[in-house]
C-alpha cells in the first residue's frame, strides 16, 4: 500500500489544493468503439494539489493569487476548444475547419481525462520550477469532466525528493 503524498519518502509535507474551473471544450476519442468516438464535450474543471516542505514567509505553501500564468495557460488549451488526439484519422479535417475559423483546434498526444491531467501537472510544475526556489510544487491533479467522472496523475516531480 502506498504511504499518503503528505509522509512519501519518510517526510512530511505541507499540502493544499486549488481549483481551476470553466473550461467547456469538446473532443473525441476516435479509437473508442463506443460512443467517446463522436464529437463530445464537457465544461472540465483541474484541482491541483500542492506540496512544501516549509511555508513561505506569508504561511503559505503556494500563493493562489499567483497562478494567472496557469490560468491563462488553461483557458488556451481547454476555454471554447475541441481537442483532438495527433493521431485521429480525420486531423487534416479538423485543421481545415480549424482554418476555417469554424473550430479552436488542439491538437494533443491523448485527449482523455487521465492525460488531460497529467498535462496540466506538467504545467503546473513547469511553472513552479521558473519560479527557482524549489520550495514547492504540484504533486496530484484532479481533471473533471463532470460531477461523476475524474481521473487523477499523481507524481512528485524529481525536486520535490531533495
Amino acid at each position: 500500500m502506498m504511504a499518503p503524498a503528505s509522509q512519501r519518502n519518510g517526510a512530511f509535507m505541507y499540502t493544499c489544493s486549488k481549483q481551476f474551473e470553466g473550461f467547456p471544450c469538446c473532443h473525441r476519442q476516435a479509437n473508442h468503439p463506443g460512443q467517446c468516438h463522436f464529437v463530445h464535450g464537457y465544461s472540465r474543471s483541474f484541482t491541483c494539489w500542492f506540496g512544501a516542505k516549509q511555508l513561505d514567509k506569508y504561511g503559505f505553501v503556494v500563493d493562489f493569487s499567483s497562478f494567472k500564468e496557469l490560468r491563462l495557460i488553461l483557458e488556451n488549451q481547454f476555454d471554447h476548444t475541441f481537442l483532438v488526439n495527433h493521431d485521429d484519422p480525420l486531423l487534416a479535417n479538423w485543421q481545415q475547419l480549424h482554418e476555417m475559423g469554424a473550430l479552436d483546434l488542439r491538437i494533443m498526444q491523448n485527449v482523455g481525462m487521465e492525460a488531460s491531467a497529467h498535462w496540466v501537472w506538467q504545467k503546473t510544475n513547469e511553472i513552479l520550477q521558473q519560479r527557482g526556489d524549489g520550495r514547492n510544487w504540484c504533486w496530484k491533479v484532479e481533471a473533471r469532466e463532470n460531477s461523476k467522472n475524474a481521473a487523477c496523475w499523481e507524481l512528485l516531480p524529481p525536486w520535490a525528493l531533495q
